[in-house]
């Protein structure tokens, strides 16, 4: 287990629990949500016409995240969109605990922070407590070597918690650190 994910871990119990508690009210510390798991996903509708970046999105995917990304299928024929059923339509993968927060301290603290005139992510999330960012291009990570990219690809990154509230999810996921551009309104 590396520092980086002992540290978030540690950050976790020691700080955003006591402070989401004090700001909720929550009776009992498993009231507070958590941060159950990340996708990350890629549709790429390209692919109809070249089965090889397929492949490359697997690749970066899994260079990006430390774990192994899979082929997303299609659900249906789309005759105007040349999609066959089971057709290799995107590529996805979920992480989870260990691998989860530290894919998180590296989004927040070396990613994010690369993009071009970045001044914060949105924060409108779905109703549920989860947030999806969207990334213009997969070169914001260092892990990818930008001479040996084919073709710039985005991403979305969803954060699903086990909050009830958007309230909730939004004071967690800050907590965390991801940069939203503005306050929302409603919270204490």
């Amino acid at each position: 287990m590396s520092t980086v994910v002992a540290n978030l871990k540690k950050d976790y119990k020691e700080k955003i629990v006591p402070a989401l508690t004090k700001e909720f009210g929550y009776k009992s510390v498993m009231q507070v949500p958590v941060l159950k798991k990340i996708v990350i996903n890629q549709g790429l509708g390209i692919a109809t016409a070249d089965k090889k970046i397929i492949e490359l999105a697997i690749n970066e995917l899994t260079t990006i995240t430390g774990q192994k990304a899979v082929s997303t299928l299609s659900k249906k024929d789309i005759s105007n969109f040349k999609v066959r059923k089971k057709m290799p339509i995107g590529v996805m993968v979920t992480l989870r605990r260990e691998l989860m927060y530290e894919f998180l301290e590296r989004l927040v603290r070396i990613a994010l922070p690369r993009i071009r005139d970045f001044k914060g992510i949105d924060s409108k999330l779905d109703g549920k407590g989860n947030y999806t960012l969207g990334i213009q291009e997969q070169i914001i990570f260092p892990e990818i070597n930008i001479d040996t990219i084919a073709r710039i690809l985005g991403m979305n990154i969803t954060f699903v918690t086990s909050a009830k509230t958007d309230e909730e999810g939004y004071a967690l996921l800050r907590e965390f650190g991801l940069p939203f551009k503005n306050i929302r309104k409603g919270l204490k």
